[in-house]
């Protein structure tokens, strides 16, 4: 995990009848992309990194592109963390506590609770055959109070230089199928 430096998604996810593609970009540590394509009504996108982010969804009514709020940003650090929450938690200043085990799509799993260094609370359940995360629960701070946000994993495939990703994520506005999945590709890091 250690070796994973970039990786770049690409997928759609159908909202209400349309197939919206989408590119998701990162670079470990320093940040991360999503460019979202709906057809007739524009493209736009979210950035994070490290001490800002910024999203312009023209398809949503933003006229320009708009920061988010220091909420959304705490949140979204994790978007910057290609290895995952897991590797190496302790030197990342997170906290790891074992809630016993669930039923997750038929699956026992591994019910954990992470609180990395900001405080920001994410519930992971990881296959117990598997040793995958087929779902996490992140709850951070929102303008309504806590807000949860939920991923379901699936369709897991090894790439070709050998890492396994979920080829299917499943949210609240439907699920996101990824088609291709490049690792440690060079990025021009100004996107």
């Amino acid at each position: 995990m250690a070796t994973l430096k970039s990786v770049k998604k690409t997928g759609s996810i159908n909202v209400q009848g349309t197939d919206v593609n989408l590119t998701v970009t990162v670079v470990q540590g320093v940040g991360s992309r999503n460019d979202i394509s709906v057809p007739g009504n524009g493209e736009g996108y979210q950035i994070i990194n490290a001490t800002k982010g910024w999203d312009f969804m023209p398809f949503m009514g933003q006229a320009s592109p708009e920061e988010v709020s220091a909420d959304k940003l705490k949140a979204s650090q994790g978007l910057l963390d290609l290895q995952g929450l897991l590797f190496n938690y302790k030197e990342k200043g997170s906290q790891i506590e074992l809630l016993g085990k669930e039923n997750v799509e038929g699956a026992e799993a591994y019910k954990l609770k992470l609180t990395n260094k900001l405080g920001v609370v994410s519930t992971l359940f990881i296959d117990t055959k598997t040793n995958y995360l087929v779902r996490s629960i992140t709850t951070a701070k929102g303008a309504n109070g806590d807000e949860n946000t939920e991923v379901t994993y699936s369709d897991f495939k090894k790439t070709d230089e050998g890492y396994v990703f979920p080829f299917s994520q499943a949210i609240d506005r439907g699920t996101i199928i990824f088609s291709a999945i490049e690792t440690n590709k060079p990025v021009d890091e100004k996107i």
